[in-house]
């Protein structure tokens, strides 16, 4: 799987969803999922659901050793009880956030229930794709709930 792959499955199945790619500062080559059907969130309302991090991020956020040649990390929120379905604890001990195709906690957001892989197969994204579904259901209840669609 690439990150194209990954972008192309978001935008055919999944309505109303932004898919930001990052181009300047920090975020550079970084994509973000929003769902903002009327593209009209800003700021801190355009929380994404996943995203897709290709590099590292200095002190904070370099568990992943993401600065390898074609790698990154595929990071999704899901519900406490799928998060705990999968891998229990939200932080187990010890646990390799540099292995490569491997389900495990988001190496910072894991305590917010994200789940994440690094440079998934094909295999282990089908196997994610209820999950991706998962986090697009979970924002779209949100923001009917608050009223913001």
């Amino acid at each position: 799987m690439d990150e194209q792959a990954i972008r192309d499955y978001v935008a055919n199945k999944f309505a109303g969803v932004d898919i930001q790619i990052g181009d300047e500062g920090i975020a550079a080559g970084d994509t973000f999922f929003i769902y903002d059907p009327d593209r009209k969130f800003e700021g801190a309302q355009r929380m994404p659901f996943a995203t897709i991090v290709t590099k590292d991020y200095g002190d904070y956020d370099n568990a992943s050793n993401l600065n390898r040649p074609g790698v990154y990390r595929l990071n999704i929120g899901v519900t406490r009880a799928s998060f705990v379905s999968l891998l229990g604890s939200p932080s187990p001990e010890p646990t390799d956030f540099a292995a490569l195709d491997r389900l495990m906690p988001h190496p910072i957001y894991g305590q917010q229930w994200w789940i994440s892989v690094i440079s998934p197969s094909e295999t282990t994204f089908e196997h994610l794709k209820p999950f991706l579904a998962e986090a697009y259901e979970l924002v779209v209840k949100r923001r009917s709930r608050a009223g913001s669609c």
